[in-house]
Order: structure tokens, then C-alpha cells, then sequence
């Protein structure tokens, strides 16, 4: 037996425990496969466990899960929960405890999955954003003034240091000659009006460029990043960019890639402990039916195994889902696939046993 890997797993509300539980069926078959271990410790913060005790996310947890060598997670959102309770409360309070200063979000289209874009296919969709995790709109710095009348006021501050932007540019810079595929990075911004953030963004981005003369460089507005997304996504190869403007062109990234059920990404501090998970959300109305396409939770997996080292298995899983989907089933949409979930994880892990 090779390393034991320590995994923190919180499977979260709605659908996640039923996509984990078979991301943890693919992970076992590929810890067999390549001789290593896991080392898994369940935690039940979510929705339920909020509404039972009032507890969140306790500080007791986030030194226990500081300590482990990645976090696999499902979900999280719960239909009797306020909005922002949870997400704030769980996953900000985690990517912000644990400095998880990157979101890494690969955009690939599979052979056999529908895009909306005419005329494009695998060749055409294969590239990855790099967001800056940690700060911008997301920090919570603002407030309210005069609250509840007429005259009030509501600030929300974009914070960028230049210790935040130039660690995610360099690691976008980093990420991008390993991936050395067209080796070229795209700062992604809005400088004509956001002029103090993004010409922070901006000098970083060329100062840093001078380190990495192997890398192409080029700038677009995000307004111009979403259309060329749309008409030309075989330009892009990295992109870098901020949080507020990271979170937004990765969903449409998930659009033009099939949809939230192929799509995962990772929460990475590359010093520390990381998180990985499927981004769409809970999907409480398919809770228990067994019909949710667990692949963006397998494909998050793979992304940890990449994450921790183990890159064979991980590309193993990987030809495992292109499998499931060019032969097994018929859409990634939920209630459509001709499989159940835990048919299309039997079938994932079947693949990475028979690999070889």
C-alpha cells in the first residue's frame, strides 16, 4: 500500500450525499488501482444539521479539516434555509479559513455532449479559468447606512491587495505552462471603468509576464471574455481573473461545456489544504430519486486525485466518465440519462478497474 491520503468529506444537502457516494465509489476503485489509501472522515454540516442544533460550520472543524490533505464536497443549500446562511457560513468561512485563494474551473467538452454553440466541439472547448478566490466583492467589507428608509445607502467595497492578485497571476502563469497546450494566458478585467482594482491587475499581470517569456499573453474585458466565449472559445487556453467576474463567466463556462451536470472545480491553496466539488448546487426537488447525473462530483474527484499527485488515476477516472457518456448514457440532465445515479457511478468504477 502507497500513501494514505486523509480526505475530509461533506456531502451537504439536497442531492450531495447521493453525487459524493458515488464519487467515493469511483475514488475507491482508484485507490485500488494505484495502491494508495484513503483515510475518510464524514461531516454532516449542511442544511439539516443547521436547523437541528443552530451550528454552522464550528472553528473546532476548520482546525480538523486544516489538517487533512484535501475536502471532498457535495453540496451545499437547503430549501428551509435563508440564502447566504450556508453558502456564507460554509463555503466562504472555508475557502477564507483555509486560504483557498484559487478557484480552478476546467471548461472541457467531451466527445458525445451537446453544447449550445453551433459549430463547436471538443477541439474547439477545452480551457480553464483561474479566479481569484479570496478577496474582491467577496471579502463582506461595506455596510449600510440610514438602513430601512428613504435616504439609505448600501456600500460594497471590491478589496485587492497586491499580495492576492499577484500569488493568483502566478499561479496562472504556473498552471499554464504545466498545461502547455497553447500556452497562452488572458488577463480578464474591466479597466476602461474599474480603474483602480484592474490596473493593479493590470501592472501585476505584465511585471509578472516578464518571468515566463514561454507564455503568450493577452488582455479582454469580461464584457468581451462572455461574447468570445460564446463565438470563439477556441481562443482561450488560461484564463485569469477576479472573483466577482470569475464566479460569473465559469457558469456560462458550464453552459458551453454541457451543463452544471458535467462541471466541477477546485478550491486550491496550493500550500495547504484544498477543496473539490461539483458546482452546480443541491437540487433539493431531485433529493432521493436517484435520477441526479453524478458526474461533476466524479469529475471533482479526479480533479483531487490530480491535485494530490496520483495524475495516472486521475486519468484514468477521467477516460472512465467519456466512457459512461459516449456509451452509457443519453443526456447529462437529470431524469434524462437512461441511468440511474448509482448506475452511472457502478459504471465509472467498472471502467477504472477495467482499465489496462
Amino acid at each position: 500500500m502507497g500513501k494514505i491520503y486523509k480526505i475530509g468529506v461533506i456531502p451537504g444537502d439536497g442531492t450531495g450525499p447521493e453525487v459524493v457516494n458515488e464519487g467515493l465509489k469511483v475514488l475507491k476503485s482508484a485507490s485500488k488501482k494505484g495502491g494508495f489509501g484513503l483515510d475518510l472522515t464524514t461531516y454532516d454540516f449542511g442544511g439539516e444539521r443547521y436547523l437541528r442544533t443552530g451550528e454552522i460550520l464550528p472553528d473546532s472543524a476548520i482546525e480538523e479539516l486544516r489538517e487533512m490533505d484535501a475536502i471532498y464536497l457535495g453540496a451545499i443549500g437547503h430549501p428551509d434555509v435563508k440564502a447566504g446562511i450556508l453558502e456564507k457560513g460554509i463555503l466562504l468561512n472555508l475557502r477564507f479559513s483555509l486560504d483557498q485563494y484559487i478557484n480552478l474551473r476546467p471548461v472541457k467538452l467531451y466527445p458525445g455532449v451537446d453544447t449550445p454553440l453551433k459549430d463547436k466541439g471538443p477541439d474547439d472547448i477545452d480551457f480553464v479559468v483561474v479566479r481569484e478566490n479570496t478577496e474582491g466583492l467577496y471579502t463582506g467589507a461595506g455596510g449600510f447606512l440610514k438602513k430601512g428608509t428613504s435616504d439609505e445607502v448600501a456600500i460594497q467595497e471590491s478589496i485587492n491587495t497586491r499580495k492576492g492578485v499577484e500569488r493568483c497571476i502566478r499561479y496562472a502563469f504556473e498552471f499554464c505552462r504545466k498545461r502547455n497546450k497553447r500556452k497562452k494566458l488572458t488577463l480578464c478585467g474591466k479597466t476602461n471603468v474599474l480603474t483602480y482594482a484592474f490596473d493593479l491587475w493590470e501592472r501585476t499581470f505584465k511585471e509578472v509576464s516578464r518571468e515566463y517569456s514561454d507564455i503568450e499573453t493577452d488582455y479582454a474585458h469580461v464584457d468581451a471574455t462572455c461574447m468570445w466565449m460564446v463565438k470563439n472559445p477556441e481562443w482561450f487556453d488560461v484564463i485569469v481573473t477576479d472573483n466577482m467576474f470569475g464566479d460569473i463567466i465559469t457558469d456560462l463556462g458550464a453552459m458551453i461545456q454541457g451543463g452544471m451536470g458535467i462541471a466541477a472545480g477546485g478550491n486550491i491553496n496550493p500550500e495547504s489544504t484544498s477543496m473539490f466539488e461539483p458546482i452546480g448546487g443541491s437540487a433539493p426537488k431531485y433529493t432521493g430519486k436517484n435520477i441526479i447525473n453524478p458526474l461533476a462530483a466524479i469529475s471533482a474527484a479526479q480533479m483531487m486525485l490530480e491535485y494530490l499527485g496520483e495524475s495516472k488515476e486521475a486519468s484514468i477516472i477521467e477516460k472512465g466518465i467519456i466512457q459512461v457518456i459516449s456509451k452509457d448514457i443519453k443526456s447529462l440532465s437529470a431524469g434524462k440519462m437512461g441511468r440511474s445515479t448509482t448506475e452511472i457511478g457502478d459504471l465509472v468504477a467498472k471502467y477504472v478497474e477495467e482499465d489496462g
